[in-house]
């Protein structure tokens, strides 16, 4: 089946990337991320396409450890909230994993006090799946519709890269679940009044979970 798709499907792009009919051959290339390693996602999880093999060995270098974990992002990740009240919306669902090996070195991370940054939206939405009522993750396995919205507390990760998202999306809701909504709304002034750019492509930012 991987094979068929390959040879005559087109790269699944977002809605707001635009392209000739059979699609640019590079975007197997660009749209992905450099640590992809399993086919099943719809969507690249957008705040993997800053890491550069040289950004990792820079990182290594500073003793920052790097965990993989699995969520096949879905198509349903682009579809704007249209109900008056979030919790009418009605969230996909994406199959997702964390394996035994991950989870004990994201647990001793804890353990050692050290923080745990999430890359993306994507894995900020499956840690939170995973975790127990403490915050600590277990191996997971199996679909999540977990819908992150202010007043959440977010009991897993410190701090979050992220892309900077559209509003009336989940990922919206999720980053201001996880900074603050009043602190998302003055950093999106600055985005726009700077120019940065938005979508797929643009610019990212690093997030630190609000204070509880």
């Amino acid at each position: 089946m991987i094979g068929l798709l390959q040879r005559h499907g087109a790269m699944p792009l977002p809605p707001y990337i635009k392209r000739a009919r059979g699609g640019d051959p590079v975007d197997r290339a660009d749209y992905q991320t450099v640590y992809a390693a399993r086919e099943g996602a719809v969507a690249a999880p957008t705040a993997g396409l800053h890491f550069t093999p040289e950004l990792f060995a820079a990182l290594e270098a500073r003793g920052i450890k790097r965990i993989f974990v699995t969520l096949h992002v879905g198509a349903g990740t682009f579809l704007p909230v249209k109900a008056e009240d979030p919790q009418q919306h009605v969230m996909h669902a994406e199959w997702g994993e964390i394996s035994s090996t991950a989870a004990d070195a994201i647990a001793a991370t804890r353990d050692e006090r050290r923080r745990i940054v999430a890359i993306g939206t994507t894995s900020l939405r499956l840690l939170e799946s995973a975790a127990d009522e403490s915050g600590r993750v277990r191996a997971w396995s199996g679909e999540t519709r977990l819908f992150i919205t202010p007043g959440r507390h977010i009991r897993t990760a410190d701090m979050l890269l992220t892309n900077f998202h559209l509003p009336r999306s989940t990922l919206f809701m999720l980053v201001a679940a996880f900074s603050g909504l009043a602190r998302m709304r003055a950093a999106y002034r600055h985005a726009i009044a700077r120019r940065y750019r938005f979508f797929s492509y643009g610019d990212a930012s690093l997030l630190e979970r609000a204070a509880t």
